[in-house]
């Protein structure tokens, strides 16, 4: 392929790129949301000033969650290449454009290593599956606790069922816990699988992680847990200041667990979480349309606003040479 075709190659992906991100986004908006329209409706009975006040900063923590990825970004990267910050916050907010297009947000892995050279981007996929591995363990950690909680406080019927569904969701994460923290065990079980042991440089790529390191990394994962959990208490004070406060983080917790698993065909399908959101919190407040206008609220804030900002770096991908 010559320099000009590859040139002409580069700027249609790009177009592409975008112009798919556009409709998605444009899909969403265009169509009549009965979600937005309860929120609304919920905000004009509310302080004009408390509402830009807490939604400024809904905003602004927003911005701090994905600057903590980015942070993380750079920090599992940094076996394979040194990159700015600024360059790891490119990564992050183009992968969330690309994330938009792609079930279950796996454009994202594609948006954050088109940013690295070529010989480090499926390195880069390795990488960035640890710190997703560790933003997954905390999720599931402290959805195993949620789920204790929830059937002990709220199913009095008890069953050998809910036990077994009570001591698998303890195992699983507690196993989830320990397989971080010794990832080495995962690249050793897949150097004993003849067909994927000759791609062991790849695989070694997570194992070579110090238990330090991995400590730093959850615990960026869990800044950015606490980020967004602040941000749903925020919107939640505001539109039900009567709601228990502990028993809401509880149902946070067990609502981001329950996300995280539910499979998405379309990022953006806000009505997917705000059902979820409506049948977990009915246990704790009958506020059935400020629940669901809270969650699409701050669904939209955090990944909306993100995926137009990404699309200003998708021209600065370089697909073909990123040393070019």
């Amino acid at each position: 392929m010559t320099s000009s075709t590859k040139k002409i190659v580069s700027y249609l992906l790009k177009a592409g790129i975008l112009i798919v991100a556009a409709l998605f986004i444009y899909r969403q908006f265009s169509k009549k949301n009965n979600d937005l329209k309860a929120f609304e409706l919920l905000a004009s009975h509310l302080s004009i000033t408390r509402v830009i006040i807490t939604m400024f900063f809904v905003v602004m923590l927003m911005f701090v969650n994905w600057f903590l990825e980015a942070l993380k970004w750079r920090y599992v990267t940094k076996t394979l290449i040194d990159i700015t910050l600024w360059e790891a916050v490119e990564a992050v907010f183009c992968g969330l454009t690309w994330a938009v297009t792609t079930p279950n947000r796996l454009g994202e892995y594609g948006g954050r290593v088109m940013f690295l050279p070529n010989r480090k981007r499926i390195p880069g996929i390795f990488a960035m599956s640890v710190g997703s591995f560790s933003q997954g363990t905390v999720t599931n950690v402290l959805g195993a606790v949620s789920i204790i909680w929830f059937i002990c406080r709220y199913i009095h019927d008890y069953s050998w069922l809910l036990i077994g569904v009570m001591a698998l969701g303890a195992v699983l994460a507690t196993l989830q816990l320990i397989i971080y923290f010794h990832i080495n065990w995962v690249v050793s079980l897949f150097d004993s699988i003849p067909l994927v042991k000759k791609y062991h440089r790849f695989f070694a790529i997570m194992g070579q992680y110090k238990t330090h390191e991995l400590i730093k990394t959850m615990g960026f994962s869990v800044a950015r847990y606490a980020t967004f959990s602040l941000q749903y208490y925020l919107v939640f004070q505001m539109l039900i200041p009567q709601i228990p406060v502990f028993s809401m983080i509880m149902m946070l917790m067990l609502f981001f667990l329950i996300s995280s698993i539910v499979p998405s065909l379309d990022l953006f399908d806000i009505g997917v979480r705000g059902f979820t959101a409506s049948h977990l919190f009915v246990y704790i407040t009958d506020q059935k349309f400020a629940i669901i206008a809270g969650v699409s609220s701050i669904w939209l804030i955090n990944l909306f606003i993100p995926a137009i900002l990404g699309s200003l770096f998708v021209f600065k991908l370089k697909f073909f040479d990123r040393n070019a």
